[in-house]
């Protein structure tokens, strides 16, 4: 298809000058056009151009430099925040290990006092009963000293035969036994 239009516009050479028309003037003309345009633009618009894509593209190679450092900053400091976190999670367990340590010794300590304590109660209250003990067996040797004293002195008093003597011990001795 191409190659019929190309045939088309070489064949019609009757100068009525249509747009498709081949002009030699027109092409040397527009060639040279685009030269002195493509000179003009090298010396004044590409360095300009070239200038603006190399700082450009130096910008973008430094933001990527900068963003690939700044990742690896943030990388660092990832890691320390973990460490940082684990260095803390084990203080932590280590003072909970620390104050369980410490409440077992203080319920062993106060489980001892107070056994050191019942156990001084105890002892108390046995002392205080052996005192008593022996007040009230003191107090019951007093009694029968008394009576036996009563006793011989009736007995004497009356001074009568053995068998007389022995009902009248055997009397006070029911009697103490009544009181």
């Amino acid at each position: 298809m191409l190659t019929n239009l190309i045939i088309g516009v070489l064949a019609s050479g009757d100068g009525g000058g249509t747009l498709l028309d081949v002009n030699p003037g027109l092409i040397f003309w527009t060639a040279i056009t685009f030269i002195i345009l493509v000179l003009i633009l090298k010396r004044v618009a590409w360095k300009p151009i070239l200038t603006a894509l190399d700082n450009r593209e130096k910008q973008i190679a430094d933001s990527l430099n900068k963003a690939e450092q700044a990742k690896k900053d943030a990388q660092k400091i990832l890691e320390e925040n973990q460490a940082s976190l684990a260095k803390a999670e084990e203080e932590s367990k280590k003072i909970i290990d620390e104050s369980r340590g410490f409440a077992d010794n203080l319920k062993e300590q106060m489980l001892k006092e107070s056994k050191d304590q019942q156990q001084k109660i105890i002892e108390d209250a046995s002392a205080e009963i052996e005192r008593k003990k022996n007040a009230a067996f003191e107090e019951l040797k007093n009694q029968i000293a008394e009576i036996s004293i009563i006793a011989a002195e009736k007995i004497m008093k009356e001074n009568i035969d053995a068998d007389k003597n022995k009902k009248i011990v055997e009397k006070y001795l029911t009697e103490i036994s009544k009181n």
